[in-house]
């Protein structure tokens, strides 16, 4: 299976951290922010914080970390597979690895079909002076150019409850058509759960439209009352 095509030469980002959150130095060596960064910034965040206080600061370090390992691994070993690399996860007996097993089998086995060319593996895209970030696959879905996102879940979503991951790729495919002029106007995410329901949403055309409006008006709310 080869799917990679090289292209577009994406660029190395120069992450910095501040007080702030997340941002990466442009060309002109000024700092702008990650695209996670203006998304948790400009969100309400007092669900979470009540889950914490709910749960307990030590439970939901665990719960959290659990999510992060697992979702790490399956973004890990989905990269190699994509580029025909060694792509297995090491059983090591624990909840962790064996559920990051079961996730990437689910992802592998309906991804085969779908994914027509792949052109960059958590890509660097940066538009200047406004917002940076990696995206995780950019290629051909389908047989339509697409910005792809894997995400791993406790439990699939529901699509209204998971906007910020449509304005975080409709961020992407913005950047991405400014960068290299292309015309990505397709947003393919795919999520598995512990479950291994496999689910996919895929936005384009106006909705495609409408999220690229909403990541607009986040990104001048964020430049405006934020990063002042």
């Amino acid at each position: 299976m080869k799917l990679i095509k090289n292209k577009f030469k994406y660029p190395d980002l120069q992450r910095v951290e501040n007080e702030l959150g997340r941002f990466y130095l442009d060309s002109k060596g000024q700092e702008v922010p990650s695209v996670t960064n203006v998304l948790s910034s400009t969100s309400d965040q007092s669900g979470i914080d009540e889950w914490k206080r709910r749960v307990g600061h030590e439970e939901a370090e665990r719960i959290l970390h659990e999510s992060s390992s697992i979702g790490s691994n399956v973004h890990n070993a989905l990269e190699n597979y994509l580029q025909d690399k060694e792509w297995e996860i090491v059983n090591d007996g624990s909840y962790i690895s064996k559920t990051s097993i079961l996730i990437l089998k689910t992802f592998i086995n309906n991804l085969v079909n779908d994914i027509d060319e792949v052109w960059g593996l958590e890509s660097g895209l940066i538009l200047d002076g406004l917002y940076a970030g990696t995206a995780d696959c950019i290629g051909v879905y389908n047989g339509k150019e697409s910005l792809i996102d894997f995400k791993t879940a406790k439990k699939v979503k529901p699509k209204e409850w998971i906007e910020d991951y449509f304005l975080q790729c409709a961020a992407y495919a913005n950047a991405h058509n400014v960068m290299y002029d292309t015309m990505i106007e397709q947003i393919v995410i795919l999520m598995v759960d512990r479950n291994q329901e496999y689910k996919k949403f895929i936005v384009n055309n106006r909705e495609f439209d409408h999220y690229t409006n909403k990541w607009k008006q986040r990104l001048i709310k964020f430049h405006n009352e934020v990063f002042k």
